[in-house]
């Protein structure tokens, strides 16, 4: 069985039948599959409720979570899921009454989940996920049945953001690498799917004029970013005398003239022909790979002198980039 974020498999034809009547519950329930129903609301007990056709599902507090049980887990965890799809599995049906009693259970959902995915993951195996919240230090993803794992902003893009929107946005369906699996904390990475610099650097050609995004903003030139995975330096002076303007800001777009790309070096030299206007969505996430594992992922050129990778291991401390990031390569190259 596969094991995917919360709210896939809800809009399956094969998921809609088996919620729409008692005896197809019954039958998911003699089979122990896992299903899925939109709760619409939580009640002052904080029980979760669903619908499941023209029935109501009750997922008593207590099973609403791994980790409600045992006090591990705060009950924002059940609160928070009123609109959304939850992962389930049938308990028991109550049928003595006027309307069936149905019982359900998101915590053994999850607890499979945990036992027959979660705790196989290594690091370097890619996965698929879904951005349920965004906080200043990264963003936490739906990997399972409702679980959740961290992805640290460092680990987003190769090129640096100031906050985790400016890549990402609650309720986007991304992949992603294991980075660590340690104290059966599992933590992502983002980077090692979008490319290689000289991926990136195929896309452009010099002598073209792009748009882009300023990172940041340094004594020996303004970065911009052209994909998530690469970015160039901009000189702190227009392509002509004629245009006039302040700097611009980190997280604002511009156009940019590509003067030259360097692979040995590493470096793409722009100049920023003018700031534009209306803000930039995010970048699409464009993905070298999406299923499988990685050993290693080498994001430098063969011909450079610096060599960035990462290298995946089951220490978390050894799945770490190798080598100094690209900004800091562009400052040591100014000394």
């Amino acid at each position: 069985m596969t094991y995917e974020p919360e709210g896939t498999l809800y809009p399956t034809s094969e998921n809609r039948s088996a919620i729409g009547s008692i005896q197809a519950l019954k039958n998911a329930a003699a089979e122990g599959r896992i299903l899925e129903a939109r709760a619409f609301l939580c009640t002052e007990g904080h029980d979760l409720i669903v619908r499941l056709g023209r029935y109501k599902g009750i997922i008593p507090r207590e099973e609403a979570a791994l980790g409600i049980r045992e006090g591990t887990v705060r009950d924002i965890a059940i609160i928070s899921r009123v609109g959304h799809p939850v992962s389930f599995i049938v308990s028991r049906i109550d049928e003595t009454g006027d309307e069936p009693l149905i019982f359900l259970s998101r915590r053994k959902a999850q607890q499979r989940c945990r036992e027959e995915y979660l705790s196989r993951l290594t690091p370097g195996d890619i996965i698929p996920a879904k951005v349920t919240r965004l906080e200043n230090f990264g963003a936490f993803l739906d990997i399972g049945c409702g679980l959740i794992a961290l992805m640290p902003i460092d680990t987003m893009s190769v090129s640096r953001i100031s906050h985790p929107s400016e890549r990402l946005s609650p309720g986007q369906e991304i992949y992603a690498v294991v980075s660590s699996t340690e104290n059966g904390r599992i933590t992502l990475s983002l980077r090692e799917l979008l490319g290689s610099w000289a991926e990136n650097a195929a896309l452009f050609r010099p002598g073209q004029t792009v748009s882009g995004i300023v990172r940041s903003i340094e004594e020996y030139g303004i970065f911009v970013e052209l994909t998530p995975n690469l970015a160039g330096l901009a000189e702190k002076k227009p392509l002509h005398s004629g245009l006039s303007g302040d700097l611009p800001k980190p997280g604002t777009p511009v156009s940019v003239f590509i003067k030259s790309i360097l692979p040995d070096r590493m470096k793409v030299k722009l100049v920023i022909i003018e700031n534009l206007t209306e803000k930039e969505p995010p970048f699409p996430l464009h993905y070298s790979q999406t299923e499988g594992r990685l050993d290693r992922w080498v994001y430098s050129p063969e011909s450079a002198s610096r060599r960035i990778q990462t290298v995946f291991r089951a220490n978390a401390e050894d799945s770490v980039p190798n080598g100094p990031a690209p900004h800091e390569a562009h400052e040591e190259e100014k000394h």
